[in-house]
């Protein structure tokens, strides 16, 4: 294995040749073009030199031409079952207005008028014979126009069946043209065209396309990183391992929440590794049309093959690698599991020294199909969880390069304030501080925008113009102040650093902040005193107006899904027993594992576990209540209070528990000194937490209790 300042490192000529843009190629010639002139060319030249084929008249005007003395000649031939007389008109007569336009539509281009003129048809040589002769009865004989009887004089285009020829022709090239623009053949444009539908939409980076992403780019992920590593180590020094008897392998599932880095580290891998690299979605698979996803795999693989060594990304492959036999029509075809079979068919099918690796992206593993996850397909699952404190500092560090910082701004302190956030979420909030700053005017970033941009990403947008009425105000602030008082004084409950009544995002009117310890396993104290808190606000409401709002509903939403987890996950009920009915695999689908009585025993249990959890919430407001209505009042003067105004209404917390933040950014200094929260208060910054989490099973970035 590479040294780590290394890893990312390559020639400056393999890096020059790597970023050198490749000259845009000319069009290329495209052979039906000349197809087609030469067919316009065919078909239009013969009309060109004939000049056209005269306008068409009756015999009545034939006659006064005749009787002016304006007719040169007259040529006549066979049609069909009629006799066609082509009337020639003298050169100098052409020059009288009447025969200005004298078949002039009839030409192309304005072609010479050489005639015919103009035409008109009888029935027989006969007729049109005596037609003449009658109307020349009275004429001079100098005059009289003689006829020209030809045969075959039939233009070859007029011709039934060379007519028919070349529509055939025609025909033909047209389709063949199409056919080969729908192929992807010469002429062919982007994917989309019919015959093209089977083909690989994966894009390859490569030489020409070289993705400038590193390693160093990546922070926060050093477990995840050495896992890929070596794989790009594999790729580039093969013998490394082979010659002890390792085997390349096949692929590796990088699993995580979204936002953690998934994507970025397949990016940093194919800056990396310096082999093509063929990046797709696992919905590029899928279409309306039967058997295309297979041929798509198909097509992928090949490619690989012909580029090998190389590594193919799919991303989002719980799009196409879902377990089989689920929720299938019967009679149907589906079209996913015919591209997952394929999938599973080339994976396995490459021989172990063919250099190609797969790697995908997922944030569900729990539907992937078990035959897709064993080794020799996805030998290694790479997890990427959401980073602590160290990784939040590293990934704050690399986002804030770019940003303009002003003194005071430390990566270590906004790592501490903002547990549970993912790499997506600390880029956001580096982004909005940034965005906050610039809407100010300052010269640069500092502490107090990255502690509103934190506001900002969990609490939405601050709304100080929303129009509240005093009662609705007064309610909010004994709401908040509720969950504040129980927070304050249960010794499991999360540290709260800020609570406020201003109006936030869409529907919350006010909202309450946690600093909490990050960990991993929670006992059944701390889940119950984390009810406690959340059920705080509606307590307090009971208490001092008699009657409840609807501002609780997020309260009650939390504490409904923890108690049930408590009861039929975790197996923290004595009646329920220690069972838990957790289908991560969705085996059960719309049944549920247990009887109706059991089913009826849960949910019993869990009105039972939330009606003690309020009843000592209440008795724990009703004992405080003179520090609820301190802090009520407090919190409709000022709007938004902070750890210092709770300690100085409240006094100290009677509980000796450091909090991550403190134990992260004093590290070993002594606990008795004044919490770090406060002193940033005092500077005049506000410290903000990031989330409490209430069930252990999903944590969120929020950090709020909302009414």
């Amino acid at each position: 294995m590479k040294d780590k300042d290394n890893k990312s490192e390559s020639p400056k000529p393999i890096r020059k040749m790597l970023n050198k843009k490749t000259p845009p190629k000319p069009p290329k010639f495209n052979i039906m073009w000349l197809y087609g002139i030469v067919i316009l060319a065919f078909l239009l030249v013969p009309t060109l030199l004939s000049g056209g084929s005269g306008k068409n008249i009756n015999f009545q005007d034939f006659e006064a031409m005749l009787k002016q003395n304006d007719v040169d000649k007259l040529v006549a031939y066979k049609s069909g079952d009629l006799v066609v007389a082509e009337v020639y008109i003298k050169k100098e007569s052409l020059k009288k207005p009447q025969y200005a336009n004298a078949g002039k539509e009839q030409r192309l281009f304005n072609a010479a008028n050489n005639g015919p003129q103009y035409t008109f048809t009888d029935a027989s040589y006969e007729s049109l014979k005596q037609s003449v002769l009658n109307a020349e009865k009275d004429m001079p004989e100098d005059q009289k126009v003689p006829i020209q009887y030809e045969q075959g004089h039939e233009s070859f285009l007029s011709n039934w069946l060379v007519q028919g020829v070349i529509m055939v022709i025609l025909f033909a090239g047209v389709w063949i043209f199409i056919m080969r623009r729908m192929s992807g053949g010469s002429g062919g444009g982007p994917g989309g065209q019919i015959f093209n539908i089977g083909k690989s939409k994966a894009t390859l980076f490569d030489k020409e396309a070289q993705v400038s992403v590193t390693f160093n780019d990546v922070a926060g992920l050093e477990e995840a990183k050495q896992e890929v590593m070596e794989i790009v180590d594999f790729l580039k020094n093969p013998k490394k391992y082979t010659n002890l008897g390792g085997k390349i392998p096949k692929g590796a599932l990088l699993v995580g929440s979204p936002g953690t880095g998934k994507t970025l580290l397949a990016k940093a891998v194919a800056g990396e590794a310096q082999v093509p690299f063929f990046s797709l979605s696992g919905s590029d698979f899928v279409e309306m049309f039967v058997g295309v996803g297979a041929s798509r795999v198909r097509d992928l693989f090949r490619q690989a093959k012909d580029k090998a060594p190389c590594i193919i990304f799919i991303d989002e492959i719980d799009a196409i690698g879902r377990a089989r036999g689920k929720n299938n029509i019967v009679g149907g075809n589906d079209e996913r599991e015919n591209t997952l079979n394929q999938l599973l068919v080339e994976m396995d099918g490459f021989g172990t020294d063919s250099g190609i690796i797969i790697l995908a992206a997922t944030n569900r593993p729990d539907v992937l199909d078990s035959a897709l996850l064993r080794p020799g397909r996805f030998d290694r699952q790479v997890s990427i969880d959401k980073p602590d404190l160290v990784g939040r500092e590293q990934i704050f560090k690399v986002h804030l390069k770019p940003v303009k910082l002003a003194d005071g701004v430390d990566a270590k302190k906004l790592s501490a304030q903002t547990p549970g956030f993912a790499g997506a979420e600390i880029a956001n909030v580096c982004n909005e501080a940034a965005l906050i700053a610039a809407r100010k005017n300052k010269e640069a970033v500092d502490m107090q925008d990255f502690q509103d941009a934190i506001d900002r990403v969990i609490g939405g947008l601050e709304k100080k113009n929303k129009i509240i009425s005093p009662e609705e105000k007064r309610i909010v602030a004994y709401h908040e102040a509720g969950h504040a008082i129980a927070g304050w004084f249960l010794e499991h409950a999360d540290p709260l650093v800020k609570v406020s009544i201003v109006p936030r995002g869409v529907a919350a009117l006010g909202y309450a902040q946690y600093l909490p310890k990050e960990q991993f396993l929670y006992t059944t104290e701390q889940l119950l005193d984390g009810m406690c808190m959340t059920l705080g606000g509606r307590v307090a409401e009971d208490l001092t107006f008699g009657k409840i709002s609807t501002g609780a509903q997020n309260d009650l939403e939390r504490i409904t899904k923890l108690a049930y987890a408590m009861v039929t996950i975790y197996g923290m009920n004595t009646k329920v027993g220690n069972v838990s009915f957790n289908d991560t695999q969705g085996e059960y689908q719309f049944n549920k594992p247990y009887s109706e009585k059991t089913s009826e025993l849960i949910d019993d249990e869990v009105r039972n576990q939330i009606a003690e959890v309020y009843e000592r919430t209440k008795q724990l407001l009703t004992d405080k209540r003179e520090g609820l209505e301190k802090l009520a009042n407090k919190l409709l003067e000022k709007e938004i209070l902070f750890q210092s105004d709770l300690e100085e209404i409240l006094g100290k917390r009677p509980f000796d528990h450091r909090t991550t933040y403190d134990e992260f950014v004093n590290g070993t200094e002594e606990s008795n000194q004044e919490p770090v929260a406060q002193n940033l208060i005092h500077e005049g910054v506000s410290d903000h937490s990031g989330t409490f989490n209430r069930n252990p099973e999903e944590k969120d970035a929020s950090g709020t209790e909302s009414k």
